[in-house]
């Protein structure tokens, strides 16, 4: 435990030489601060680039038809062929590790031919057919209204839910929206809710000029009929979707009499796979910057021990006098470590702060700025400051250990005798 006349003596021999401590310190500084820097910016890159597959569930898998590329029982290749109804029932029979499928199909365009129109306004949108648990697997805000329901499905009721940019595009300020009426490609359908996606998923402006309508009714209205176009699988949170890849492929190809070697008759976009791939390449990134922030830590200790053993050297005579009045060479050590110990802390915990100052500064530009592609909050966690902090106890026992060693060395005799 320290006392005052400790305390005393420790700040006595760092302001011996201030310039010569604000050198050595600075090493520990700039490299605690580097180390902390390089792990947020790594952690605030893999944030955005994450972001960027949108809040859909991760152990998920997109399921569409290529054709085939394999001749198979009479049927020859590139053969094309359309998912349905029945494959999805099919699916959810025959593999109960599957948690939600949802088909899905699609009309029209934010960028194309005008296809919405209420009263005098127009404008071209995406029109979207769903099921419920589509919510489920890619989460909506429901900002007013509701989200379609099975009743809406079972009935094949004209309703739909409509993304924020339709809403400014066709409503002015002020008119109620729950209620009114759009015409999509001359079919008339209630607008029941307005919504945005949670998290986005890629292009932005194509997501608010949505419309959701209701799988069935969509398939009847727009003659899609039971079609599916392409279709999102879920599995439940303690399979991993990857591991049923094959039996998804074995139903599909099995309904539509595909070769079983034809994997390529079938697109399979594995959102699981593609996470993993993302978060093992952050894992080598997040251990490239301990390990460059730690060299450059190592540099200032190396330094920080280098000072110490001037020190010593400079305090021999002192040394000896202490060793001479009774001090055991564990009182000599103990000195030098505690020298060593608070300045690589003080210099760390400055360095620490800094770091955090210029993270704080990285946030409030981003906030000004706006979105940043693939970069976003840049930050550390709690843990990674208490390992900063472990980091900096050890490297200050590690820099004061030699020159403390060195000190007990020497015979009190010999070090009186030192001019």
């Amino acid at each position: 435990m320290f006392n005052k006349e400790r305390w005393d003596e420790i700040l006595e021999a760092l302001n011996a030489n201030k310039f010569r401590t604000f050198l050595t310190a600075f090493g520990v500084f700039w490299g605690i601060a580097i180390l902390v820097l390089l792990l947020a910016l790594t952690n605030g890159l893999q944030k955005g680039v994450v972001s960027s597959f949108g809040n859909f569930a991760a152990n998920s898998s997109f399921v569409y038809v290529r054709g085939t590329t394999i001749p198979y029982k009479g049927l020859p290749k590139n053969r094309r062929f359309d998912l349905d109804l029945d494959d999805v029932e099919a699916i959810k029979q025959q593999i109960p590790e599957i948690k939600y499928v949802s088909p899905q199909n699609r009309l029209g365009g934010y960028m194309g031919a005008n296809n919405v129109t209420r009263g005098s306004e127009t404008g071209a949108f995406q029109v979207e057919a769903h099921v419920p648990d589509i919510i489920n697997q890619n989460p909506m805000d429901i900002l007013q209204g509701r989200f379609i329901n099975e009743s809406d499905l079972t009935e094949k009721r004209k309703v739909c839910v409509i993304g924020t940019g339709v809403e400014k595009s066709l409503y002015k300020k002020g008119e109620e929206i729950i209620g009114s009426y759009l015409k999509i490609n001359g079919v008339n359908f209630m607008v029941i809710g307005i919504f945005k996606y949670s998290k986005s998923r890629g292009d932005q402006q194509e997501e608010v000029n949505t419309i959701v309508t209701p799988f069935t009714t969509f398939g009847q209205v727009f003659n899609f009929g039971d079609k599916v176009g392409w279709m999102a699988i879920t599995a439940y949170d303690d399979v991993n979707i990857t591991s049923l890849k094959p039996r998804i492929l074995n139903v599909l190809k099995t309904r539509h009499t595909v070769n079983p070697d034809d994997d390529a008759a079938f697109g399979y976009h594995d959102i699981s796979e593609d996470y993993a791939r993302v978060n093992g390449l952050f894992a080598i990134l997040t251990f490239v910057g301990y390990f460059v922030g730690s060299l450059i830590l190592m540099s200032g200790i190396i330094g920080i021990s280098n000072i110490m053993l001037i020190v010593v050297k400079e305090r021999t005579k002192e040394i000896g006098i202490r060793r001479a009045l009774g001090a055991t060479p564990f009182v000599v050590k103990a000195q030098i470590l505690q020298e060593s110990l608070i300045l690589t802390i003080m210099s760390g915990m400055v360095g620490i702060s800094f770091a955090a100052g210029i993270i704080w500064l990285m946030n409030y530009l981003l906030d000004l700025s706006g979105p940043v592609d693939n970069f976003s909050n840049p930050s550390v966690s709690m843990g990674v400051v208490f390992t900063a902090l472990i980091i900096l106890v050890v490297s200050g026992i590690l820099a004061g250990l030699i020159p403390a060693n060195s000190a007990t060395k020497m015979k009190p005799v010999d070090a009186l005798r030192i001019e």
